[in-house]
């Protein structure tokens, strides 16, 4: 997959999660993961990444996801741990 086709299966899964998601998921599913197939809208919920994305892909097997976390800007984050 192409640079451009990666950041256009990213604005439409964050547009998709915005527009449509965020109201429905955010005030029973916070914290859980959701795997967004962009062009049909397909959305599968997981307590974790993985889960989330086992469903998407038993469901659509040669597609891409955009996945994140639900009540959050993003699936993952990573913290610099400075040695002391």
């Amino acid at each position: 997959m192409t640079t451009e086709e990666n950041g256009s299966l990213r604005k439409k899964g964050k547009e998709l999660y915005e527009t449509k998601l965020k109201a429905i998921l955010e005030p029973e599913h916070r914290g859980e993961y959701v795997a967004i197939e962009p062009e049909s809208g397909d959305y599968y919920l997981g307590r974790t990444m993985s889960e989330a994305y086992e469903k998407a892909a038993r469901e659509h097997p040669d597609k891409r996801f955009y996945l994140v976390r639900v009540g959050h800007r993003t699936a993952l984050s990573f913290k610099h741990r400075s040695s002391l």
